[in-house]
């Protein structure tokens, strides 16, 4: 069954809340931001003129599925992301239903909570009015983070109490597989003090053939000495013209670890944000694009040092095919009182035909005196010099085209710090380049 309308009333709204027996809190909320988004201006990446995107084109929609009672029932694609070894506890969001979702009884014993987003605003909405758009992504950001607080309809929300360290990976699967489906998803993670956890997530498309609007906002919530880690793996159709906001808020000697593949085969505006408050924290940003078709891309990654003897490390490595083009900005900013801070950044871009566009845009806005900071960018084609000396060995030119594309995003790729999204990568990585 589908929901849909495009009438951005309000009573369409109000009647959207209800109509999932939300509380009443949660309504108001999304009839606030609603109104804001029309004062509210577009995001305006850098380099990227998005306005016959229209992404702004939002309605209010639901696709409501059948659940799974087991993995088994799962599509053969969707299988394969999942490690029943290592993935015990386990979120499959079908459309936008929450279809299956299982919790391992030491992470319940230990206090945690992963359920989907809907729920966890109907029993914790203690937790749900505290972080939700309030502290990483503010809803008035701009006007697509306020649409998406006004009709998000779907996402996840992880919960790790003090203290508690969680050595098994924790996995979300967002799969479509209705193409009326627009995916308004909204992720939240909190890690409370001392705590420690590894969250994986896959966005995967098994349809396309009509144009769809994807509004995905993350925001990672670290408390003061938590750590972790996130891992993402995008792979969304070429029909569905996506803004992917991931933010992460982290506290005094806290670590956030970023692990991205972002593999849409549409059009994307990415931003990667992450904000060091706390003295002492860290933030690793790891990133690998490959474009493809005559897609357009724009990837922002940011690191915002407030906390004194804060880190911040950005590596991008994209592949552009065809005539996909794609931006890279990479963005080190150093407020002033951060002292000691460190920034760092690399960003690399490998094209592959001659329509094929690439731009590396490194940015160093400081403020402070006492820091470290450094860039470094390049945008170039395959070496033909190595090319030659593959082919000479016996090689085929596509063969040894595939090779030096592994090799030149290896060193993003081997670096990834969860295994899960290190080997789904590189099987999406071989699919798109063959």
């Amino acid at each position: 069954m589908t929901i849909e309308t495009t009438l951005l009333e309000k009573d369409v709204v109000s009647s959207f809340s209800k109509a999932h027996s939300e509380p009443a809190w949660l309504e108001s909320f999304r009839l606030d931001a609603l109104s804001a988004s029309a004062e509210l201006p577009m995001p305006r990446p850098d380099k990227t003129k998005i306005d016959k995107w229209q992404l702004e084109d939002m309605k209010v929609n639901s696709v409501t599925s059948e659940t799974f009672t087991s993995i088994d029932e799962l599509a053969e694609d969707v299988k394969k992301l999942i490690n029943p070894d290592e993935n015990r506890s386990l979120y499959v969001q079908r459309n936008n239903t929450a279809a299956y979702l299982t919790v391992s009884q030491e992470l319940k014993d230990k206090g945690v909570i992963f359920t989907d987003i809907r729920t966890a605003a109907k029993e914790h909405p203690e937790l749900l009015q505290k972080y939700f758009m309030t502290t990483s992504v503010p809803v008035k950001t701009n006007k697509l983070t306020a649409l998406h607080a006004a009709l998000f309809n779907g996402g996840a929300f992880l919960y790790i109490p003090r203290n508690v360290v969680i050595e098994e990976p924790i996995q979300a699967i967002f799969m479509i597989d209705n193409a009326e489906t627009e995916l308004y998803n909204h992720v939240l993670v909190v890690a409370e003090e001392s705590s420690s956890v590894t969250y994986v997530e896959n966005y995967i498309s098994l349809v396309d053939g009509k144009e769809t609007i994807g509004n995905i906002i993350s925001e990672v919530i670290v408390g003061n000495n938590a750590v972790v880690k996130y891992g993402a793996v995008d792979t969304l159709s070429k029909d569905m013209k996506t803004y992917v906001n991931r933010n992460a808020y982290v506290g005094n000697d806290g670590r956030v670890e970023w692990a991205l593949g972002l593999m849409n085969d549409g059009n994307t505006i990415s931003e990667n944000i992450t904000n060091l408050h706390g003295n002492g924290s860290y933030g690793d940003t790891k990133t690998v694009v490959v474009g493809t078709g005559k897609q357009t891309q724009n990837f922002t990654t940011k690191v915002v040092h407030f906390g004194k003897n804060s880190n911040g490390y950005i590596l991008k490595h994209g592949v552009m095919k065809d005539e996909a083009s794609s931006i890279f900005n990479g963005i080190g900013k150093i407020e002033h009182g951060a002292t000691k801070a460190d920034a760092v950044q690399e960003s690399r871009v490998l094209m592959l035909s001659p329509k094929a566009r690439g731009d590396a845009n490194p940015i160093l806005l400081i403020d402070e005196d006492d820091v470290t900071a450094g860039h470094a960018a390049s945008v170039g084609r395959v070496d033909p010099i190595q090319l030659y000396y593959l082919m000479s060995r016996g090689i085929s030119k596509t063969e040894a085209e595939r090779l030096i594309i592994h090799g030149f995003l290896a060193p993003v790729v081997n670096q990834l710090p969860v295994e899960a999204v290190k080997k789904q990568l590189t099987e999406v990585i071989e699919r798109k380049v063959k």
